[in-house]
Formats: structure tokens, C-alpha cells, sequence
């Protein structure tokens, strides 16, 4: 045991030397692009064995190995080779609620249809639809530095911001309410150890015209400005359904990220995120009307998880670009803080929960003080209310950028009681999970519940009674099926075999018709992939009909080891570029990602489907 002792603290003190190195690599602003072309990643995509560069790569294998994430002994590290944080006491502070944006009177310049350059606009073509669906209310926000606190036994932060918050303000809008964005890159001019000072803010996974959707290379600099405008419409509202478009289309939680091509990875890391919440005539955020589901904001609670990882010496945000498979952090945020609490009454609260990443999948569940679970209703999967709802009492699993919406009901807790929410799902690296599930009590506790009050007043409706919210959209015959393998080729992440290249449109949708996508994992490592613009329907996973958690819409479909997934979307209302990418922000910061473009022609590429 000496020597097993002596060898991990060797371990870790290389990790810690390597990591520097490689932190060193990070601050000066170099991609995975750069690193190849200075020939610093061996041909498998992994940092050289020099200098303390890489202390962990060659021994990174993907996700699906034996239980208890059996190379820790000689890893000595927080996992994945990372150094382990500085220690933290758990649930010290309450869990902060984002502050929702509040709009201005006017912008000036006015906001204009094509890009005012000369005034310092950096987008580079016109809006859609600023004419026909002009914005109601006006937002400014400023992308800027901040210090703040993760966590009181930690130092300030250096963190990137919307306007001085992480995560940033929460928007609130509803259906029929256009607004538009003007987006203020203020970044410092040193970039703080890592990431990158221009930007390109996507809305996640708004009905929103191309230009203002965020697309990767639609990035812009310090000094610059970029205004962004969401119709909030429902989809179909310009093409084959009602002037308003379908009601089944209505989505409620989204949220809006830093998408800057190949560093979306390090300025969400930052903080480069927060929530989008859309109601109308049925989720009202109001309990006694419509769906009546717990009133916003004081029983409707948005919550982003992360993992992140920090420096040992001196207890700052650490970002390691070398680990190709994905980042594992080992401490574990909810709204921006390690750790913390949040007070309740006794009584049913919506829960809106967020996979931030970057790499790690959870499932999750509400583990009581005697180590028994609480069930719960999931009633919404990225952003779109189900059917009807769905009880679970064997947790809840999220692929990074998924959205479930739960109910609670803390009713039946006595005043002082307590509740984790325990992460239970073994993931050693950041390729993706293996199968096994801790017990109760052995996962990652989060956050925790504190039961405040005697039983109060709640006019929700009670998910027991399985009440009915949006039906599935009617599909429409599809024109063309499509088909896209996610793997990995001379240590790249690719999708088809090709590198993600914002020049290359690899294929064209046409407009108002529907298409039905085959999807298909790779080996030993999971992907959650995200398409820009339209949802999903799940049709099949694996040659099976999708559970009832998958059989609304989606925006984000999981693809575990050698999974595949048919998938149907409609196209309609808007034309220009999206793309389709992992969402494991290390997979799509490394080029598993593709342009399509929507216009009236399309094409038939990508349809080589002859393997089914």
C-alpha cells in the first residue's frame, strides 16, 4: 500500500505539472486546429508525450469500462486525468435564481433590416422577418468580465458574463411577443487563462431565422455588436398550417449559449450561458389558468447543472484542452454555485432542468434521508411539454443540452426535512457513461432540498391525475431520408467521415417539406446530437419503439455506444445555414459538426442509407 501510495502522489504531481503546461497552450488562444498544425497532437489526436504535455491521453479509451472507474488507483486525480479541486464544504450556500432580463425603451442605432456596419453591427446579412413580425420589446446585453464567487471556501472567479451574471439573466417571453437582442461583445483584451474574446450567441432551439440563430462562424469581436431577432413563433405559421402555426409546436424552456466555431467548449465553460422561457394561452405561468402547472417564477424553478474542475495551486476555473474525449469536472454547480441549497414549501414546484456540460451525462434522482427515492412527473424533454406526463421513481437521464421539466411535490415532507438530488450514473471519462448505476447515497448529491414550511396553498394541477398538454404533431410524407454516422477517424471527431468546414454546405433542405434522418453511433463513446432549427420526432431507437419520455419532440437525440436513431422533421417558415452537431461542446469544438442549408430546392446528398 506504501508504494501504492508513493506512486499517486507521483501521479498527481505530474498531472498537475502537465496540466500547467497544457494551460499555458489554452491562454494562448490555440485550437485543436493550431495544435495540429504545430504539430503538438500525436496522429491518434492526442497531446505528445513531451515536456509534461499529456499525462493522462494515452490511456483515455472511452466510456464503457469496468464498474467503479477501475484507473483511478493510479490516476491520483479528480478523473480523466484532471488534477482533484481544492477541497469544498457542500451545501453552504442557497442555490441564486437567475434575474430575468429586463427590456429598454429604445436602442440607438434603431435596429435595422440589413447589418449597420458603418455603426458597428458585425452580422453579415439581413433579417427575415424583422418587417413582418417586428419586435415588441427591446434587450440590451453586454457580454463582459466578472468576478464572482462559485463557492466561499474558493477564490473570486474571472468569469465571462451576460450582463455581470452566471448564468445570465432569463429571459421571459411569450408566443405572438417578438424582441429583438442587441448583443455587445465588452471582453477583456487578455482572455484570463482561456477561451476566446469573440463571439456568436445561439438560442437553443428557438424557431429562429438563420441569421440570428448563432451559427458557428457567425462570430464577432471585441468592440462589435450584433443584433439578434426572435419572432417567437410557432413553426409552421408561414407554410402549410394556421396563419399562427401549430400549437403542438409550442416549446417552453430553452436556453441561449456561446457557439463560437471551435471554442464553444471554453466560453460556455466561462459562463457563456443561461435560460430562454417562452409561455402562451396554455402554459401561462400562472397555476389557476390553462395547463395550470406551478406559477412562474415563485414555484417554477430554472436550474443549470455543470461540472467543472479547478486549479489545486490557487483554486481558479481550470479548462484542459488536451483531453479530446470530453471534460469531467469534480464539483458539481447548480446555477452557477458548488453545491448549494435551495429552501421549499410543502407543496408541487416545476423544476427546470438543464444539462450545461460540457461532457457529462447524469441521471438523476431525489434521494430521501432513509435512502429511498422520491418519485416525480417528468412533463417536458428540451423544452417540449409530453403528451401527458410520466412518473418516474428510477431516475432521470440527461445527455448534455437536454431540458426535462419536473414536477415535485415536497407536500408530504415534514418541516425540516431534506432532499438530495443525487447524480448516480458512473462516468469515468469524458467519452460518455458505462451502465452502472450507484446505489443510493454513493452518487454525486448536488444539490440539496430544504423542507421550510407547514403545508400552503397550491392550485396546481396534479400530475396524478394525468393531465392532457400537446398532442404529437400530424407527419406529413416525407421527401427524402438522410443518413450520418458519428465517429471518430485519425483521432478527429467526424460525421460522415468529414471534418466540420463552415464553408461546406454538405447538403440542402428544401423548404416546407419533411425528411426523415437515420442517425448511428460509433464505438465505445456516446454523442448527444443537437440539429439547429426545427424538433424531432423519435420514430425508432435501436429498431424499437422510443419510450414515452422520447415519443414527443426533441432537439437533442442521444446516441449511446453503437445506437442509432430515426428521426422525422418538418422544415418550414425560414431558409439560410444551421448546423447539426454532438453537443459534447470537446466533440464539437474538435469538428463533429456539418453545415445544411434550408432553402426552395434542396438535394438529395447524404442519402446513402443502404445500410438498413
Amino acid at each position: 500500500m506504501a508504494n501504492i501510495s508513493k506512486r499517486n502522489r507521483r501521479r498527481e504531481k505530474e498531472i498537475q505539472q502537465a496540466a500547467k503546461n497544457r494551460r499555458e497552450l489554452i491562454a494562448a488562444r490555440l485550437s485543436r486546429r493550431d495544435l495540429m498544425k504545430l504539430g503538438l497532437l500525436t496522429s491518434a489526436g492526442y497531446l505528445i508525450q513531451k515536456n509534461g504535455l499529456s499525462a493522462r491521453a494515452q490511456f483515455s479509451g472511452g466510456g464503457s469500462f469496468g464498474s467503479g472507474c477501475d484507473r483511478r488507483w493510479w490516476d491520483g486525480s479528480g478523473g480523466n486525468g484532471t488534477p482533484t479541486s481544492p477541497p469544498t464544504t457542500p451545501f453552504l450556500e442557497p442555490m441564486p435564481i437567475p434575474p430575468i432580463a429586463q427590456p429598454v425603451a429604445t436602442l440607438s442605432p434603431a435596429p435595422t433590416v440589413n447589418p449597420n456596419t458603418a455603426a458597428g453591427e458585425a452580422r453579415t446579412r439581413p433579417h427575415q422577418a424583422l418587417l413582418t413580425k417586428p419586435p415588441q420589446k427591446f434587450y440590451e446585453v453586454h457580454q463582459r468580465e466578472q468576478l464572482l464567487s462559485m463557492h466561499p471556501q474558493l477564490p473570486l472567479q474571472r468569469l465571462w458574463t451576460f450582463n455581470g451574471t452566471v448564468p445570465g439573466q432569463t429571459y421571459v417571453s411569450n408566443y405572438g411577443e417578438p424582441i429583438l437582442v442587441r448583443n455587445f461583445n465588452d471582453l477583456p483584451a487578455a482572455n484570463g487563462g482561456f477561451g476566446i474574446q469573440s463571439v456568436s450567441t445561439h438560442m437553443h432551439n428557438g424557431h429562429t431565422p438563420s441569421e440570428s440563430d448563432g451559427f458557428p462562424t457567425d462570430f464577432f469581436g471585441v468592440g462589435k455588436w450584433y443584433d439578434q431577432h426572435y419572432p417567437n413563433v410557432l413553426a409552421g405559421f408561414a407554410s402549410s398550417h394556421a396563419p399562427n402555426g401549430d400549437i403542438n409546436e409550442s416549446m417552453s424552456t430553452l436556453w441561449y449559449h456561446d457557439h463560437r466555431v471551435d471554442f464553444t467548449a471554453q466560453n460556455v465553460y466561462k459562463g457563456l450561458a443561461g435560460f430562454y422561457l417562452l409561455f402562451n394561452q396554455f402554459d401561462t405561468g400562472n397555476e389557476t389558468t390553462g395547463f395550470r402547472l406551478p406559477s412562474f417564477p415563485a414555484f417554477d424553478i430554472p436550474m443549470m447543472f455543470n461540472d467543472k474542475n479547478f486549479d489545486p495551486a490557487d483554486g481558479t476555473l481550470a479548462f484542459d484542452l488536451a483531453n479530446r474525449d470530453g471534460i469531467l469536472g469534480d464539483k458539481f454547480l447548480v446555477n452557477g454555485k458548488i453545491q448549494p441549497f435551495f429552501e421549499v414549501k410543502r407543496r408541487r414546484y416545476r423544476l427546470r432542468w438543464l444539462n450545461g456540460g460540457p461532457s457529462r451525462f447524469y441521471r438523476f434522482y431525489l434521494t430521501k434521508s432513509d435512502l429511498t427515492n422520491h418519485p416525480f412527473y417528468i412533463i417536458s424533454n428540451d423544452g417540449n411539454l409530453l403528451p401527458n406526463p410520466v412518473q418516474t421513481t428510477t431516475g432521470l437521464f440527461m445527455g448534455v443540452a437536454e431540458r426535462m421539466d419536473i414536477i415535485v411535490d415536497f407536500s408530504s415532507f415534514a418541516p425540516g426535512s431534506v432532499i438530495h438530488i443525487e447524480n448516480r450514473l458512473e462516468q469515468c471519462d469524458g467519452a460518455g457513461p458505462g451502465n452502472t448505476i450507484l446505489p443510493a447515497g454513493q452518487g454525486n448529491k448536488v444539490l440539496e432540498f430544504r423542507v421550510t414550511s407547514d403545508a400552503v396553498n397550491d392550485q396546481s394541477v396534479n400530475p396524478a391525475t394525468n393531465p392532457a398538454f400537446y398532442a404529437v404533431p400530424t407527419r406529413v410524407a416525407e421527401r427524402i431520408q438522410r443518413c450520418f454516422k458519428f465517429d471518430r477517424s485519425n483521432g478527429q471527431w467526424v460525421i460522415n467521415d468529414q471534418l466540420f468546414d463552415g464553408n461546406n454546405v454538405r447538403f440542402r433542405v428544401k423548404r416546407n417539406t419533411a425528411e426523415i434522418w437515420n442517425l448511428e453511433g460509433g464505438f465505445n463513446w456516446s454523442h448527444p446530437i443537437h440539429i439547429h432549427f426545427e424538433e424531432h420526432q423519435v420514430l425508432k431507437r435501436n429498431g424499437q419503439t422510443p419510450t414515452l419520455i422520447e415519443r414527443a419532440r426533441k432537439d437533442v437525440i442521444r446516441l449511446g455506444e453503437n445506437d442509432d436513431a430515426q428521426i422525422y422533421f418538418r422544415f418550414r417558415d425560414f431558409v439560410g445555414r444551421y448546423p447539426m452537431h454532438c453537443h459534447n461542446t470537446i466533440h464539437e469544438d474538435h469538428a463533429m459538426m456539418l453545415r445544411f442549408d434550408i432553402d426552395d430546392v434542396g438535394n438529395d446528398n447524404e442519402n446513402g442509407c443502404g445500410r438498413r
